[in-house]
């Protein structure tokens, strides 16, 4: 008796287009980060410990390709983000690059915003899940990075803090739309107005992190929440996120390119002079000459 084949039988499948083949981690000539691929996991850390692991500019560029490969990669499930050294995850710009190339450069710094936004944006549609491992102290945009991952896992002697409105800018590439969502709005407003350091323990219980692990067994816990997420269905766990993405969507669309501008022009205003001159000389900025105009 001759069997019929199923008519739901997948056909052979067409080839690969040669532009969306998966890359060896090695394959990238990065300088500012370090990228790794192991066990269907690929690994993104900010390798300047010297500065904190601030942003540069190139930086930007570097984690946006290594995320765009990392989802392109079907051999990886999961994305861990991370910073070189024990002292910071991320701590946002780069003062010293701002100073010297984008604080007098109005369309300059709208340039450099819009790398930071692309990488935020390839980074929530990755299409996979992603980890922020907090191995250091969160701040600034570092805060927005963390908050961009899906979940996050701190060692339990870091703090988190943002810091612009203090600093003489404004956290608008994902603290003011994103903290309120996950946060509360109080809660939001305390982090943003009064840019006080937020101890992890009080950000776990906030819901700012997931989990908070003495620092010996930081590694341990991301691996271990990293084959949790290995162990789930990709196509069901990629349509998950985008569902979950709606609120953050929503508020991040509605803001994202005013404020791209907005930041663009008040990059040369007399409160961010102060600001970046204030960190450059190590001190609080002139908070009461700027009430009085004397600057």
């Amino acid at each position: 008796m001759t069997t019929n084949k199923s008519s739901t039988a997948n056909p052979k499948q067409s080839p690969r287009h040669p532009g969306l083949q998966a890359h060896a981690a090695d394959d990238f000539n990065f300088e500012m980060i370090r990228y790794e691929k192991y066990k269907g996991r690929a690994k993104i850390t900010i390798n300047r410990p010297q500065v904190y692991n601030a942003f540069n500019f190139q930086t930007f560029k570097e984690m946006t390709r290594a995320v765009e490969d990392a989802s392109w990669d079907d051999n990886v499930g999961v994305l861990i983000v991370t910073g070189a050294g024990d002292k910071a995850f991320c701590t946002g710009a780069d003062m010293n690059e701002q100073n010297e190339y984008f604080g007098q450069r109005p369309k300059d710094y709208w340039k450099w915003m819009g790398a930071f936004i692309d990488l935020l944006e390839k980074l929530r549609n990755l299409g996979k899940p992603s980890i922020a491992r907090l191995n250091g102290i969160v701040v600034g945009g570092g805060n927005e990075l963390n908050m961009a991952c899906d979940l996050a896992v701190a060692a339990d002697d870091i703090y988190i803090r943002q810091v612009g409105t203090a600093h003489g800018s404004v956290a608008a590439a994902g603290a003011t739309q994103w903290l309120p969502i996950i946060v509360g709005d109080r809660r939001a407003r305390e982090i943003l107005l009064l840019c006080e350091e937020i101890p992890i323990q009080k950000a776990l219980d906030w819901g700012l992190v997931n989990q908070v692990v003495p620092r010996a067994e930081l590694d341990a816990a991301v691996e271990a929440m990293a084959e949790k997420l290995l162990n789930k269905l990709p196509e069901c766990t990629r349509y998950t996120k985008q569902q979950l993405n709606f609120w953050r969507d929503l508020s991040w669309g509605s803001t994202i390119t005013h404020a791209r501008d907005w930041l663009s022009i008040h990059a040369g205003s007399m409160e961010a002079i102060e600001g970046s001159k204030a960190f450059v000389e190590k001190r609080k900025p002139d908070y009461a000459a700027i009430r009085r105009d004397e600057l």
